[in-house]
Order: structure tokens, then C-alpha cells, then sequence
């Protein structure tokens, strides 16, 4: 008869422990934007919310921006990084593919033997990640764990895009996940519709694009370097019709109402579509929505933990309250889920 093995000692609460953020040093308002892709401020905030976003600078990069964030999260968690175990970084801007970005980011913080990998999941990543830490530290496989979202989107959008120029942006937010006395990260609604990927995507693989430069070598001419392209209108009803749903189960799951919630904290994506989902959820009016967009811009990964901290800063929620994240895009995918807000630096 084989030997048993031993079962990790499991965990039956965890929480967001402490938060934290990096937004870049230059602030980018539309005046900046207009002309290359031939618009006004006026239609850019009609369209999307958007007033000003972060572009980072060559030294502000997906490590020195993450790893910024990691330690305000664990600042404001109370703890030092030698009390964490594992990282969970998700990107989808990260233009190498090894070593992770959250193997660096932890040797970044001076941890050398935590488990660390990437989760790629567009914009739903920050909860992605958030889910598979949790779950981590349930299982007894860590004691605490940080989630990083990060992006420097500025690397992969087109200029002289009209669709996406105006949009997206640059950041990172991070949260401390450990045991808690009681229940702060509630069951997790996630899916995706693969039949959506063409709404956002990267135009072109790098093997076709390393591809046309062999074949321009000489000519004079460069190719166009891969860029990533959306069709605004399509996400757009995908979100009116996956994301209610979406929200309702999460919800569900959590056994609570929206009459419950103390803040709602969507992905920034669109300040229609984040009006459109409080309208179609009926919440209260005195329910704190984060509206990170509005200076920030689309951070993809980096969003919801960015926008978590807009409102506990703004004094719109504080520390404690109970709050619906929702991550949705590139994929399709979503991801919501109840939470109880952590506290952020001081």
C-alpha cells in the first residue's frame, strides 16, 4: 500500500490585505492627441470619458512600474516582502517572453525562491490573477501572495490610430492576498466567447512581421511593426449583452444584492459602457462608482486595481466597504467578483 500524502493545510478566508499603484509621471491630456488622429477633445470625451491619461517614459517599464506598486501593497498591507510567496503578475504588454515579468519584479523585491509567473488575460488579467492567488493562498500553497496588474500599452498602440490612440494607457496597481478572520474575496464569475477575438487583437504575429522585414531587407522600405487594433463597436455590444449577466451571478454567487454594495469597480474601459452597466443594474445612486477612466485612461490589466484605489483616495469608499470588480476584454473574457476593499498607503 503506497505511503499517504501529506494534504497542505487549507485556509477558509483571505482577503486583499493592503493596495497599491504606480501611475506615470507625465499626465497626457487630449490637446496632445487631437491632431494625429484627426479628432477633438470634444469627441474624445463624448466617446470614451477621457480627459487625460499616463504615457510612461523609457525608464518607467513594466518591472520598475510593477514593482513600485508591490511595494506600496505590501506597505499598506502591513508586512515586508519577506512575508510574501508567491507573485502573480498579469500583462499583456510585456514584449518578452521569458523570464516572466514577476520573476523579475520579485528578485526586483528581493525574494528569491517565491513561485512567480504571468497570467495573460488581457483585460480581465488583474481579476485572473486575482482569482488564481486566492485560490493559492486557500489551498495552503502560500501564505500571502501579490497580484500585480501592469501594462505599458503605449509600446503597442499606433499613434495615428483613431480607434485606439485616445484610449489606452500606462500603469500598474498590485494587491497583498493572505488569511483573513473573515470572507473578503467573494466566488468568482469569469468566462470568454472566443468568437469575439477579432475586436481586439494584435494586427500581426512578430514571426509574420519578422517575416516581411526578411523580405524588405534591402528594399529600403520597413514594414509596419504589429500594433494593437479594436473594433470599439463591437466590444461595445458584447458588453451590453455578457456583462449584466455577468454581474447579476456574481452577485448571486456572493449571496448579496445590489442594494449591498458599497462601490462598484469596473474595468475603465468606456464611460458609456460603465453608465450603461449601472443603469442596467439599477444601482443605488449613494453606491461610489470609479470613474478612473476619466484621468487614467484604459489600463487594461492594470485597470481595476488602479480604479479600486481612485476611489478609496477620493474618499468614494474607504477601506472595509464591500465592492464589485469587473475585468472584461481582449478575448473576449470577463471576470467579476465581491470584495472587500483593502486599505491603501498612506
Amino acid at each position: 500500500m503506497p505511503a499517504p500524502i501529506a494534504t497542505a493545510p487549507t485556509v477558509p478566508h483571505v482577503s486583499m490585505l493592503g493596495l497599491g499603484v504606480y501611475r506615470p509621471r507625465r499626465v497626457v491630456p487630449n490637446s496632445e492627441i487631437v491632431d494625429k488622429i484627426d479628432s477633438t477633445d470634444e469627441w474624445i470625451q463624448t466617446r470614451s470619458g477621457i480627459v487625460s491619461r499616463r504615457w510612461a517614459d523609457d525608464d518607467e517599464t513594466i518591472v520598475s512600474m510593477a514593482t513600485a506598486a508591490a511595494r506600496d501593497a505590501i506597505e499598506a498591507a502591513g508586512l515586508s516582502p519577506e512575508d510574501i510567496d508567491a507573485v502573480v503578475l498579469a500583462t499583456s504588454s510585456q514584449m518578452v517572453l521569458g523570464p516572466s515579468a514577476a520573476a523579475i519584479v520579485a528578485t526586483e523585491l528581493g525574494l528569491y525562491d517565491a513561485a512567480a509567473y504571468d497570467v495573460a488575460a488581457g483585460c480581465s488579467g488583474f481579476c485572473y490573477a486575482l482569482g488564481t492567488a486566492s485560490s493559492i493562498v486557500r489551498a495552503g500553497q502560500a501564505k500571502n501572495a501579490l497580484v500585480i496588474g501592469v501594462e505599458k500599452l503605449t509600446d503597442l498602440v499606433d499613434e495615428h490610430d483613431r480607434t485606439t490612440a485616445f484610449i489606452f494607457a500606462d500603469g500598474a496597481g498590485a494587491a497583498v492576498v493572505g488569511p483573513s478572520e473573515t470572507e473578503g474575496l467573494g466566488p468568482m464569475t469569469w468566462g470568454s466567447d472566443g468568437e469575439q477575438t477579432r475586436a481586439i487583437k494584435q494586427d500581426k504575429d512578430f514571426q509574420q512581421y519578422f517575416e516581411e522585414v526578411r523580405q524588405a531587407a534591402g528594399t529600403g522600405e520597413a514594414p509596419e511593426r504589429p500594433y494593437v487594433r479594436m473594433d470599439g463597436r463591437a466590444v461595445f455590444r458584447w458588453a451590453l449583452t455578457f456583462l449584466e449577466k455577468a454581474c447579476r451571478d456574481t452577485l448571486d454567487k456572493a449571496g448579496l444584492e445590489a442594494k449591498d454594495l458599497d462601490a462598484f469597480v469596473p474595468h475603465q474601459a468606456n464611460n458609456r459602457i460603465i453608465d450603461a452597466l449601472v443603469g442596467a443594474l439599477g444601482l443605488p445612486e449613494d453606491i461610489a462608482v470609479a470613474r478612473d477612466i476619466i484621468e487614467s485612461g484604459n489600463t487594461s490589466a492594470a485597470s481595476v486595481p488602479m480604479a479600486m484605489e481612485q476611489v478609496l483616495r477620493t474618499g468614494g469608499a474607504k477601506p472595509g466597504d464591500t465592492a464589485m470588480i469587473l475585468g472584461f476584454g481582449a478575448g473576449l473574457a470577463y471576470a467579476g467578483q465581491i470584495v472587500t476593499l483593502p486599505p491603501i498607503k498612506n
